[in-house]
């Protein structure tokens, strides 16, 4: 081949080259990202939208969907799911893959501009925000500001102020949120008591609120040449300022001040939010990443700007980090790159064993480095991460790498065993063994070529590991046949015996060949056995292949095995009747046990007024501790058994848990939907339960589950009519007693604080203070609309002469007031007369109904998400089994449907995806093979070694209880290849061996085995010993690493030792069918010559 004389009679350029390849690699190493696992996250992003004070069925109707139906009409959106609870609403938008992030976000802007005209207006406190986040929610850094001589509001300022806008500044951050915390208010919590006495209505209150703090232009003052600005003190900023002021007149002009109807304190606007980390009260600002960025260079910008942060702070303030998500990934990634090392020495130590000298063992071990450098230069190019995955790729590729110069060593040295010197031996070796190469690198190749296209998350992971593996491949036979015939026609030596048995590695060399000698006569023996029997020997190939199918359909299965990366994560979930203040107990009590755990190190909790609180739990290093699992046991175990709240903990292993939500407690999503919301809802509670009482799954919950007590007001129109009170007017004194109606902001030069205005938080806890709310006749306009022209300043006969001298004075300081409120009341400004107070009893029915305290949509239908995780020994398929007996059993109304989605969905995928790419990738190998052979047969000889590949890893991951994932798939993969391979020299030999010595086949496959045995053995300890590293590994990362070692070696064994004995039978049967099929065409054909005449040549048969 005269390719290869290029490169032997230039060794300068060569060695070059080689190097120019290896310092590619070297440079682009330290470009590399870093990242756990390859980007399967989707092009994602986050609407949140607020309204105060709003019931779940309100914001569903009002806010969400308007903004579904916006939002629905955006291009290359996938789906669209919302989720819908008291005051805020969350949507959910997935795209396209190939959707440009920042496109996408553009274009969800535009939809919230136009929809703007749909959502209610002087009740939303803010508008509807966009932010990009990656598929799972799932925070990749928590910091938290502490102390003790601080306040929250305090705290809340310092972490808004000053953190919250670097943090959002660091490249890759999708939303930072501080959550413990609202914005700093000035709180007026009103006692019906006295506001009955005087006759003060709720309006009224609120309109004096509003116009004791205005801040608008008060223009200037041209004199002699010089411009003075005008400035007042228009602005109560903090409590004291607000407790003298005078919201009416009774009694002759008796001032009615604010302090004597309500308290007032320097707050917050929500006091229905907490947050602790260590058991101490905190502010904690959580960070979440963008689609596809990195998470460690997130925290690398994070933590660069920590100490600058820190320096900021006053000194009485402490900044703690609850959650360094990256912590985990360095130390996996370290893992790996040692399970690396460890490949590359125990495959340099064999090729040692078998060639003896340590110049020999240079020649195929310095391709190693060469081509892991050039496959580093390749992942740069196309943009990959140097994360668990690739490098499992790259120690598996250690094997493959070393194998193609192996072969052509090997070769090489045979040649000048028989007499030939260096070069002449280089020389015809490699020209001889060229096109073997060139064939199994084309079908190793064609392994993968079908992978790169698969969808979803594994098609994320399939493409960077197969184009990792291609790259190492390509390289892999590009050195083979330049640097090795190279190196070989200048350094390479053969044994000579007795020389080489001097020292140790001698005496080792020697065993090893001697033991090689042994097995060599073993297997020539067996061999003329198998091939006087060839149909015991034929019938393994059916039986594996029953065996494979078998076990592939019984194991239990998982998209991706789940790791211990040093976090837990937890979820309190209050039934319907618990009160913030409970959930806030239970936290600190749980937060307290798991504080108190020997092996936690930092436990962050929080919770809002969603009924529910989350925990964020770090572990100490992994060799310091027990197994999250045991941890997990230990702390359930210490759980409270108390009624009225589901505690969920579960081990945050670095993939999606359960898909697009943050709030799933599992790693497995089941999501119902219907079109009939009655139904849906009530049948979700029978589901449930019986999901719960089977014992296979653990961690079942919902974030639609129970239903919350909702007071519902029935208006009577015709007495309220009557009184002159509109619906509007009710609508409006409600939401000033319970909503936390921000009456009025608080400008200062670096924020905004707010004036709160709601009941006192007695009143507020009582629900039978809703028939002791009383409603002004006089607080309202007869139409009822939210903002009137005009505030009233109302007098009546005695007391119209003491305070106002004309009606004129009154109409300016009515139009004054109102502009200073904004025209946003009802009310007077200063309320002058005894008003009419009506209860509210009077116009109006209390009942009290049942009322959801989430509301999903997915897609046009009402949806109820189910999370859960797998109990021990139960598979994915047992649980997809289960639910559906289980909805079979339990009737399920018409029109209730459901899918698996997040890693459940991915899960059955995969196993639907993956069969078809495995289908597909035996064809194109077919096809490679048949062009590479120019034959029909001789591809299916080779392939005939695939179901034992199949069996020895299904075996495998048996024995080590191993489940069935998308790592364990990739290791099948690889197994076709490496035994592929072998089958490939075998063939390859005896079809040259029959071509040009003119052996029978029979003689030939049988001189090919025993010539190849020595490579094959050599090339396949070298594969499964690579292996061993990523079986014996404990660190991080190692649940997702062992799968793949397990079954790499299971395969190895047991495809070895069939494959060396059923490759010769199927070839020999091949090579029989070829024959009697070459007689059959010439039998028709020359039948057809016959009848037209004329005899067929020996080219046309």
């Amino acid at each position: 081949m005269n390719f290869c004389r290029l490169f032997i009679d230039r060794p300068v350029a060569t060695t070059l080259m080689s190097i120019a390849i290896f310092m590619a690699g070297f440079i682009c190493y330290p470009l590399l990202p870093v990242a756990t696992m390859p980007d399967m996250t989707t092009t994602a992003i986050m609407v949140v939208a607020t309204q105060p004070g709003a019931d779940p069925q309100q914001m569903a109707t009002s806010v969400t969907t308007p903004l579904e139906r916006r939002l629905g009409s955006i291009a290359d959106l996938e789906s669209i799911e919302s989720d819908t609870n008291a005051g805020q609403a969350q949507i959910f938008l997935e795209f396209s893959s190939s959707r440009n992030i920042d496109g996408a976000l553009r274009d969800t802007q535009a939809a919230l501009r136009a929809a703007r005209a749909d959502l209610p207006t002087g009740t939303m406190d803010a508008d509807p925000q966009a932010f990009k986040m990656d598929g799972s929610g799932f925070p990749v850094y928590l910091m938290s500001l502490t102390g003790d001589q601080k306040t929250q509001a305090e705290l809340y300022d310092i972490a808004n102020i000053r953190i919250k806008p670097l943090l959002a500044e660091v490249k890759g951050v999708g939303r930072v949120e501080v959550v413990g915390s609202t914005n700093p208010a000035v709180r007026v919590e009103l006692n019906p008591g006295p506001l009955y006495k005087w006759g003060i209505g709720f309006e009224d209150v609120r309109t004096a609120l509003a116009s004791a703090n205005a801040f608008t232009p008060k223009g200037f003052i041209d004199s002699n040449g010089q411009r003075m600005m005008l400035s007042t003190n228009d602005q109560a900023i903090n409590a004291s300022q607000y407790r003298d002021l005078i919201v009416g007149y009774r009694n002759n002009f008796y001032p009615v001040r604010l302090s004597d109807i309500a308290t007032i304190s320097d707050s917050v606007q929500d006091v229905y939010q907490t947050s602790y980390i260590n058991g101490h009260r905190a502010v904690t600002l959580v960070v979440t990443a963008q689609p596809h960025a990195n998470t460690v260079a997130i925290v690398d910008g994070i933590n660069a700007n920590l100490t600058h942060l820190r320096d900021a702070l006053p000194a009485d303030v402490n900044l703690v980090v609850g959650l360094d998500t990256s912590r985990s990934i360095r130390a996996s990634l370290a893992d790996a790159r040692l399970t690396l090392v460890l490949s590359v020495v125990l495959v340099v130590l064999v090729i040692l064993l078998f060639f003896r000298k340590m110049i020999t063992t240079l020649i195929p071990a310095i391709t190693v480095p060469i081509a892991l450098s050039g496959t580093l230069a390749a992942m740069a190019a196309f943009n990959f991460t140097l994360d668990v995955l690739s490098l499992m790729s790259l120690t598996i590729a250690v094997g493959f790498v070393v194998d193609d110069a192996i072969v052509v060593l090997e070769n090489i040295a045979r040649h000048m065993e028989e007499g030939k010197d260096r070069y002449e031996a280089s020389l015809i070796g490699a020209s001889e063994i060229g096109f073997t190469v060139l064939s199994i690198s084309a079908s190793l190749v064609a392994v993968f070529i079908p992978l790169l296209f698969l969808p979803g998350s594994a098609g994320s992971i399939m493409f960077e590991f197969c184009m990792t593996m291609i790259s190492a491949i390509v390289i892999s036979m590009w050195l083979s046949l330049t640097l090795t015939p190279m190196m070989c026609a200048h350094l390479l030596e053969i044994d000579h015996g007795e020389e080489s048995r001097k020292g140790i590695l001698g005496h080792i060399a020697f065993v090893t060949e001697t033991s090689l000698d042994w097995t060599l006569k073993q297997y020539g023996r067996s061999m003329h056995w198998c091939l006087r029997h060839p149909v015991l020997m034929g019938l393994t190939l059916p039986l594996s292949f029953v065996v494979l199918v078998g076990s592939v359909v019984l194991m239990p299965k998982e998209f991706i095995p789940s790791q211990d990366m040093s976090l837990l994560a937890g979820r309190i979930k209050g039934d319907a009747t618990m009160s913030f203040q409970e959930i806030d107990r239970r936290l600190r009590e749980v937060g307290a046990i798991t504080q108190t755990d020997p092996d936690v190190t930092s436990t962050t909790i929080f919770s809002d007024d969603k009924n529910s609180g989350e925990l964020y739990i770090h572990l100490k290093e992994k060799e310091e501790r027990a197994s999250a699992e045991v941890i997990l046991d230990r702390i359930r175990k210490r759980l409270p058994d108390e009624p009225g709240a589901d505690i969920s903990f579960w081990s945050v292993g670095g993939s999606s848990q359960g898909g697009s939500s943050s709030k799933n407690t599992g790693s497995y999503r089941y999501v119902l939907r219907g079109d009939n919301v009655a139904d849906l809802f009530g049948y979700l509670p029978t589901l449930l339960s019986a999901l719960r009482a089977s014992g296979k799954l653990v961690n079942v919950s919902s974030t639609t589950e129970g239903q919350s007590v909702a007071a519902y007001i029935t208006v009577h129109r015709d007495t309220e009519a009557r009184y002159g009170i509109t619906p509007q007017l009710i609508q409006n004194v409600l939401y000033d007693s319970y909503g936390q109606a921000i009456v009025s902001t608080i400008h200062l030069p670096t924020t905004e604080h707010r004036v709160v205005m709601v009941l006192a938080q007695q009143y507020r806890m009582d629900p039978e203070m809703l028939r002791q709310v009383w409603i002004s006749t006089a607080a309202g306009t007869a139409a009822g609309g939210v903002a009137s022209n005009l505030i009233r300043v109302r007098s009546d006969a005695s007391t119209s002469a003491n305070s106002f001298t004309s009606l004129a004075t009154a109409s300016i300081q009515n139009s004054l007031a109102n502009q200073i409120s904004g025209n946003s009341s009802n009310g007077s400004a200063v309320s002058s007369s005894t008003e009419t107070m009506i209860p509210l009893t009077n116009v109006a029915s209390v009942l009290w109904k049942p009322q959801p305290l989430d509301i999903t949509h997915r897609g046009s239908y009402y949806s109820a998400n189910i999370s859960f995780d797998l109990a021990t020994g139960v598979s994915y398929n047992d649980a997809v089994d289960l639910i559906k007996q289980t909805m079979q059993t339990t009737h399920a109304p018409d029109g209730v449907l459901g899918d698996f989605t997040g890693t459940a969905g991915d899960t059955r995928k995969l196993m639907i995806n993956g069969g078809l790419a495995f289908l597909a990738a035996i064809a194109v190998m077919y096809i490679v093979l048949g062009i590479l052979y120019e034959s029909l047969i001789h591809p299916i000889t080779i392939l005939s070694t695939l179901p034992s590949a199949g069996i020895g890893a299904v075996l495998g991951l048996w024995i080590a209880g191993e489940s069935f994932s998308i790592i364990a798939m990739i290791g099948i993969i690889l197994l076709t290849g490496i035994v592929k391979k072998n089958a490939i020299l075998v063939i390859d030999f005896a079809i040259h061996a029959e071509r040009i010595e003119k052996l029978s086949p029979k003689d030939a496959i049988f001189k090919a085995s025993i010539t190849r045995f020595r490579p094959i053995l050599m090339t396949s300890l070298a594969a499964a010993l690579g292996a061993v590293p990523l079986i014996i590994s404990n660190g991080y990362g190692a649940e997702m690493r062992r799968p793949l070692g397990v079954s790499i070696l299971g395969g190895m064994v047991v495809s070895q030792l069939l494959t060396l004995y059923t490759t010769p039978i199927v070839y020999l049967w091949m090579d029989a069918i070829g024959m009697r099929s070459k007689r059959l065409c010439y039998w028709l054909l020359g039948l057809v010559r016959r009848h037209s005449g004329t005899e067929p040549s020996a080219r046309q048969v």
